[in-house]
């Protein structure tokens, strides 16, 4: 017995035949055939019929019949539908009430009939039973005109009222009643309901209706009240009427043009086999179970679903062919059953099973095809899918997972579930599935050319990134610069000692060189004095245009230097960063880094310049002085001596030296001391300088650290840019979630940063600071603990402002205190002027914080989750998240880390919601998993005893729940079955233990 299960199928639940009591328009030579053909031809085909009378079920014998010589071969379920009137008034006449019998009792007739016996009615001083006879009696007591039978009986039927309290107390006190009856109201303001409309009869209409089973309505909003989705929820409907109920409604045909034609194409639709227990299904999940409309629910796209499976070549199969339903698909047996064997088929068929699965051979691999691959032989699978394409493979994996296969179903086999719920930590893979879900999300057109998750965050992140390594970059820089203005400041006291130093020697020099000066020379000695000065700033003048020159040819370096390497590494550089931009050749040639102008040109114009300046300011060298004529000037006395050349003023101040001192060793001592004045006075004009620089320092400092503070502010920036484009990928999802109840309100996921205090600290106590100090930080964990009380809140979750306004707080704070700990003096000056940059690129780093965005589930990280609950996560990610995905779903054994709880209040909804979007075929040994969800197919796997070397033989039955058999299956293999039963059907007077 290889069924599909639960599939949709038209029922006509109220529909009249030739012959019925009342309002019979049946007319026609041959009633009965035009009936019978009526049925036979409509379309879409009726496959179970409730044949309607009132009070009797004559017209239900006859089709039964007609059934029986060959006649609606489309019809496989046939019942009686006994329509009576109870005493409770309604707008037009009186409310109808209707009992569905189920057929499957051979004796269902003869019951039926004792129970319609206790029904009674008081009239004309007599009792009357509602039987043929009494109803004929009862109409000719009423009008004692009539003669014949037959108008009689129409006549007593419209007189006939069954009290509602005696037939509920009739049906209740019926075990046989009770096991296969159930009471269908109508709800219309005719004879319904709703045609009760006195604030007095508001009570007695709401027995009725939590009396009944079934409510007869075609009217969108009834259906919706009665499913808890309209005024009233499902805990009310549960409180006040026994729970929801299935809305039928039937053609109530009494003529044959409307036969099996409602208003608007209002067909009857139930999900089940073709048996009464199907209503009772029904009865139990009105949503899931009957439907309302011209066409069925549709789930799952036809070329999205697995229809049918053949295994060739393995005698090891007792029936090889299985048709599969279109909904969820549960496979269950007993341990060694081969339940992972039919799945593993499947999904070999579908190229679902991964190469390293194929791979894993031995015993203890969960897979049965990897572990009786060798006993596979020529044994192949094919399925063929609701499009009519079919494909075939060999289920020992010989031609699996080649270059143009595809998945064409996900499959959670064990192993995979465990590698992604494994209590040793969350694996990469179940980030990259959960990531993948993200990704499908977002629609093609805002993929931005991505291919995969990871691309799109880059995509989206990238710019943030970069702009913050730049920022950091900047940062670096600017810190080398404050530590180098900070020693500029650190020396002003020493530079102006030095400088005070320079001053005394030059003086003592020249009174040293006066002492020298030959008495009735002292013109000259003046003399010489003003030309040494003149000597000097040419030399000065001449030093800047050497300096200015060698500048340019660095220059010049630098642009070749540019042009040839760096330049073009810029240009690749931002080719790799923006490969999406698809520029061309041509086009990427316009970013290349070029100068504005011809600066090789004007370099070179720079340089001839600079020479000139030189060579014009240094003069023509001068021929030595001929003998005897030292006495004689270079130019005259008045001369303007910053007009002359530097070896014209050296030479003049040569020739004074020779005539200052009166014999040889005078005049080198004038000579020496003079070079030295010169050079000392040069030292001190590049004192003067670096004093009147470092006196500059500070403002320079200020300036400094106010760009450094605004860069790191920029980096945060960046940060809090980088976190919202996080975020805007996870909209779509987020969204969703933001909409959604239950189990799916748990999943969320969050952007945050992630600041390491401890490394950022540790560095310092570590590698910078020397503890071995007396200070505030001479103790391990000191520093750290005042990062985390200052800047660890505002690192987390502050703004750029709020970052930069708590490290300046910071540093006014606390760097005094911190340069206390340098491990060098101020006597190690090149030292201490490393740490200092050391101890800035320190302070202004970001390396201990990053972006992470954490995937949550009731609050908590999946990374620190159990195993069974990231099992729940893993679950709620394909069957509510992954719509994207609309191939089929095989599963096997989704509870196995489950508690029975997480299961029912976790699992449960989920499946539901799943199959009504694809197929879904699950192994499992949960009772609620397959009583709760409703599963539309069951498939009892059985394995006969295992025989030496070979497979045991494999036999499945299948069917769907409201066939007995599977039922009892269930019930037998499952634990918790039969209880599992009882608490779904338990809100219903419906026995579903037949």
């Amino acid at each position: 017995m290889i069924g599909r299960g639960s599939e949709w199928c038209r029922w006509e639940p109220h529909i009249h035949a030739p012959g019925t009591v009342l309002n019979n328009q049946f007319g026609g030579k041959s009633p009965w055939d035009d009936y019978l053909i009526g049925i036979e031809m409509l379309t879409p085909k009726i496959e179970a019929l409730a044949v309607t009378d009132y009070y009797l079920t004559e017209t239900y014998e006859k089709v039964l019949e007609f059934k029986r010589a060959g006649r609606l071969p489309d019809v496989q379920l046939i019942f009686p539908n006994v329509e009576i009137r109870l005493d409770v008034a309604a707008k037009r006449g009186f409310v109808n009430a209707h009992l569905l019998v189920c057929p499957d009792d051979p004796d269902h007739l003869e019951q039926l009939q004792r129970i319609l016996q206790r029904l009674q009615f008081q009239a004309h001083d007599d009792t009357y039973n509602c039987t043929r006879a009494d109803l004929i009696t009862l109409g000719k007591r009423a009008d004692n005109k009539i003669i014949d039978d037959h108008a009689a009986l129409r006549h007593g039927a419209t007189q006939f009222k069954v009290n509602f309290d005696q037939l509920r107390r009739v049906l209740r006190e019926s075990e046989w009643a009770k096991t296969n009856i159930l009471v269908a109201v109508a709800a219309g303001s005719g004879d319904g309901t709703s045609g009760i409309h006195q604030a007095a009869d508001a009570t007695v209409r709401q027995e009725i209706e939590r009396f009944a089973h079934i409510i007869f309505s075609s009217n969108p909003g009834q259906r919706e009240y009665w499913s808890g989705q309209r005024s009233v929820t499902q805990d009310d409907l549960k409180e006040r009427y026994n729970g929801c109920k299935p809305c039928l409604h039937g053609s109530d045909a009494h003529d044959h043009k409307t036969v099996g034609q409602p208003t608007d194409e209002r067909y009857s639709w139930i999900k089940g086999g073709l048996e009464f227990d199907a209503l009772r299904q029904a009865c139990i999940d009105p949503e899931g179970r009957a439907y309302v409309g011209s066409e069925p629910p549709r789930s799952a796209m036809p070329s999205q679903v697995i229809s049918h499976l053949s295994i060739s070549n393995a005698d090891w199969m007792a029936n090889p062919e299985i048709q599969l339903n279109p909904g969820l698909v549960a496979i269950i047996g007993a341990r060694g059953s081969g339940k992972t064997a039919l799945a593993d088929m499947i999904a070999a068929a579908c190229d679902a099973i991964p190469a390293e699965a194929w791979n894993t051979h031995g015993a203890i691999s969960p897979s049965f095809l990897a572990r009786a691959n060798k006993l596979m032989g020529e044994a192949t699978a094919t399925l063929t899918w609701g499009g009519g394409t079919s494909v075939t493979r060999f289920l020992d994996g010989r031609d699996a997972n080649d270059h143009l296969s595809f998945p064409r179903a996900r499959y959670l086999s064990q192993q995979f579930v465990e590698e992604l719920c494994s209590s040793n930590g969350v694996s990469d893979s179940l980030i990259a599935e959960i990531e993948r879900v993200i990704y499908d999300t977002h629609p093609h057109e805002d993929r931005e050319g991505a291919i995969d998750f990871e691309e799109l965050r880059e995509y989206r992140t990238s710019r943030f990134k970069h702009s913050r390594e730049r920022e950091v970059e900047a940062i670096l820089e600017l810190s080398d610069r404050i530590a180098t203005e900070i020693e500029k400041e650190a020396s002003v006291a020493t530079l102006k000692a030095q400088v005070a130093q320079k001053v005394g020697l030059l003086e003592n020099y020249s009174k040293d060189r006066a002492k020298l000066v030959v008495k009735g020379s002292e013109v000259q000695a003046a003399r010489h004095t003003e030309v040494v000065t003149a000597v000097q700033a040419k030399q000065t003048a001449i030093q800047q245009f050497t300096n200015q020159r060698r500048a340019f040819v660095s220059l010049q370096d630098e642009v070749k230097s540019t042009r040839s390497s760096r330049a073009p590494e810029l240009l690749r550089q931002a080719k790799e960063r923006y490969q999406v931009s698809n520029l061309s050749v041509e086009q990427w040639e316009e970013f290349l880094l070029i100068y504005k102008g011809d600066v090789d040109k004007s370099l070179s114009h720079y340089i001839t310049w600079a020479d000139g300046q030189i060579n014009a300011m240094t003069g023509p060298p001068l021929p030595p002085p001929a003998t005897g004529v030292q006495q004689i000037a270079y130019f005259p006395a008045d001369a303007d001596l910053t007009a002359l050349t530097l070896n014209l003023l050296t030479a003049e101040m040569n020739r004074l030296e020779t005539v200052i001192g009166a014999d040889k060793v005078v005049r080198a001592q004038y000579t020496a001391l003079t070079q030295r004045i010169t050079q000392e006075s040069a030292a001190l004009e590049t004192l003067k300088k670096r004093l009147t620089d470092a006196e500059g320092s500070n403002a320079r400092r200020k300036d400094l650290q106010t760009e450094r503070e605004e860069a790191y502010g920029r980096v945060f920036q960046a940060i809090e840019s980088e976190q919202d484009a996080l975020l805007d990928l996870y909209a779509p999802l987020l969204a969703r979630l933001a909409q959604s109840s239950g189990t799916l309100k748990k999943l969320g996921f969050t952007v945050r940063r992630i600041v390491n205090v401890n490394a950022w600290g540790a560095v310092a106590e570590e590698s910078l600071l020397d503890r071995r100090k007396a200070g505030p930080f001479q103790g391990r964990g000191a520093l750290i603990e005042v990062a985390e009380r200052m800047l660890r809140t505002a690192w987390e979750t502050g703004s750029a402002a709020d970052v930069q306004a708590a490290m300046a707080v910071f540093i006014e704070t606390h760097q005094r205190d911190l340069l206390r700990h340098a491990p060098y003096g101020s006597d190690q000056q090149a030292e201490l002027r490393g740490w200092l940059k050391q101890f800035a690129h320190w302070l202004f780093d970001t390396d201990h914080i990053t972006v992470r965005y954490e995937i949550i589930y009731d609050g908590t990280d999946i990374r620190k989750l159990s195993p069974g609950t990231r099992g729940i996560v893993l679950l709620l990610l394909y069957l509510a998240l992954d719509e994207a995905d609309d191939r089929p779903l095989i599963i096997d054994q989704p509870e196995e880390n489950l508690d029975p709880k997480s299961v029912f209040e976790e699992l449960v909804g989920l499946f539901i919601n799943a199959k009504s979007k694809r197929q879904v075929i699950m192994v499992t040994h949960n009772a609620n998993l397959v009583i709760n969800t409703d599963a539309d197919q069951i498939i009892v796997a059985d394995a006969g005893p295992h025989s030496t070397g070979g497979l045991p033989l494999i036999a499945y039955k299948a069917g769907g729940l409201e066939n007995a058999s599977i039922r009892k299956a269930v019930c037998d293999i499952l634990e918790g079955g039969e209880q599992a039963f009882r608490e779904r059907a338990r809100r219903l007077r419906v026995r579903l233990d037949r």
